[in-house]
């Protein structure tokens, strides 16, 4: 399918989607989002694709946050509206089944910190900076910010960067476990391709297992989620790549996974 808002490749079982606006610094709009939900409907249901790498078209913008034209028509009716949408567009990337590796190139402000927290691995240029400013426009995150940062950095960091709005630069973002890798600018993408490559080399029903149970830590007790486990444990037990894991690790050598 063709967008007019991003480019999309697969090759190698790795789906790479790049927010393709620089002229607005891949500012999210209305289409931008309408096309990042087709887009990640259309690879959840994409053989070809078992790891997304998200990105930003250029070096100085993963995504600077969204249209604030769009934004200044807002009611508190329309706005409740706005948010519900956005939300949903990235929940469908935190539900996609599939890992999906941020790459943050640059600004990831408001909704762009969103987008990136959205997604189940997040590295970083060293040039990039996180922040939530949107009380610098009278208004809150709404696109799942105010939930995700605090799950990921904790409650007291989550509340220093929402509230002052200051951004944070790409070590501190490491340092309190906003990402999980820093590498120069140059280095950004191909660190993200071996990074997905390793994920595609595995056995894929076991990598969604294991995306379900930790998606879960935020919505269950720690016995649940352990019974959660035990039960997707036990589900990968009974696949064929499980036999076939063991046989090759037995068997010292490479092994065939069949994701079946």
């Amino acid at each position: 399918m063709a967008y007019t808002t991003l480019l999309t490749d697969v090759t190698e079982k790795i789906a790479t989607v790049t927010i393709n606006r620089p002229e607005k610094l891949n500012a999210l709009d209305a289409r931008a989002k309408a096309e990042l939900r087709d887009c990640f409907a259309a690879l959840r249901n994409d053989p070809a694709a078992d790891v997304v790498i998200l990105t930003g078209a250029g070096e100085k913008s993963f995504v600077a946050g969204t249209d604030i034209g769009e934004l200044s028509r807002l009611d508190a009716a329309g706005g409740k509206e706005f948010s519900e949408e956005g939300q949903s567009v990235f929940d469908a990337i935190a539900n996609l089944g599939k890992p999906v590796i941020a790459a943050v190139n640059g600004y990831a402000l408001g909704g762009g910190c969103e987008l990136a927290l959205a997604c189940h691995i997040r590295i970083a240029s060293s040039n990039a900076r996180f922040g939530q400013p949107e009380v610098n426009l009278g208004i809150i995150p709404g696109y799942g910010g105010t939930q995700r940062l605090a799950r990921l950095v904790g409650r007291g960091r989550a509340m220093e960067m929402i509230l002052t709005g200051v951004q944070i630069d790409a070590q501190e973002a490491l340092a309190c476990g906003l990402v999980s890798r820093v590498f120069p600018p140059a280095e950004l993408q191909p660190r993200a391709r071996a990074m997905a490559a390793v994920i595609a080399s595995v056995g894929q029903f076991a990598v969604r297992m294991a995306l379900k149970a930790v998606n879960m830590t935020e919505e269950v007790s720690l016995g649940e989620g352990e019974k959660l486990e035990a039960s997707l444990f036990g589900l990968c037990c009974g696949t064929k790549d499980f036999r076939e894991g063991t046989a090759a690790f037995l068997g010292k050598r490479k092994p065939h996974f069949t994701n079946s």
